[in-house]
């Protein structure tokens, strides 16, 4: 019953967030989840695997929400989705396979250093300066390719790096944002797909199908996406500049705390 309120709580701090600050909730889900299971005595060798691998089962559902928001209000470039889509289904397919192939400690590791490299990005309003056009095909399928497979092994959506990306490329910051959260749709369903094939070669806890543990990953969906537009409504009225800020100085610590094991 304690690791349910938890699963609950872990969801309700997720969307409340990502209603926010327009964030994904993947930052937050996979180093609170992984305390969380290590707290439940799950093995370490998959402790890691079954925060990344739930935490884009999460996005699966969450982000078609956001998707279909953005698309109403007529802000998402869809050409660019589908220039991106092919490379990134490609990238997140690898980034799970990769995953598989790591040790649990050594997916820590490289989360919590992308952990550090987001909380300073957010922290300083660091921007890339659009100065350049987009890139041909080859050039946006290996774009894709590096956008799917570093979230696949973080299990986040991709927002962190599609939307600069797409700054950089003069696309307008809004139309940015919105296309980056199409675009964590087939992350997350490709990702999670293969985090759920990956497992299922193991021997896993019970309630788990591969990499994905459905007892949390359907307590953090339930209040995720109650709580998204309470964050929404709240970013109307709080300095969401000074909360960033301090989310910032959360994602350093989380970082800090997986490096430190």
């Amino acid at each position: 019953m304690a690791a349910l309120v938890a699963y609950l709580l872990l969801g309700a701090f997720a969307g409340t967030l990502a209603g926010l600050l327009g964030i994904g909730g993947g930052l937050v889900i996979v180093p609170v989840l992984a305390w969380i299971l290590r707290a439940g005595g799950f093995p370490a060798e998959v402790l890691m695997h079954l925060a990344v691998g739930t935490s884009l089962a999460t996005i699966v559902v969450t982000s078609i929400s956001s998707v279909l928001a953005h698309h109403r209000r007529g802000v998402v470039r869809w050409p660019l989705f589908v220039r991106l889509t092919p490379g990134v289904l490609a990238g997140a397919l690898l980034g799970a396979v990769l995953a598989d192939a790591l040790a649990s400690d050594s997916l820590r590791i490289f989360f919590g250093v992308f952990e550090l490299v987001v909380a300073a990005q957010m922290g300083l309003g660091a921007r890339p300066a659009p100065h350049r056009r987009l890139p041909g095909p080859a050039g946006m399928a290996l774009a894709g390719a590096a956008i799917g497979g570093v979230s696949a092994l973080v299990g986040i959506g991709g927002g962190t790096m599609t939307v600069p990306f797409l700054a950089w490329c003069n696309v307008p910051v809004r139309n940015a944002v919105a296309t980056s959260a199409a675009v964590g749709l087939p992350i997350a369903v490709a990702g999670a797909a293969g985090f759920v094939v990956m497992g299922l070669e193991r021997s896993m806890p019970p309630w788990s199908l591969g990499y994905v543990y459905l007892p949390a990953f359907a307590g953090i969906v339930v209040t995720s996406a109650l709580f998204a537009p309470l964050g929404a409504r709240l970013a109307h009225r709080l300095p969401t500049g000074v909360l960033r800020r301090l989310f910032a100085i959360f994602l350093a610590v989380a970082g800090v705390r997986m490096l430190a094991g």
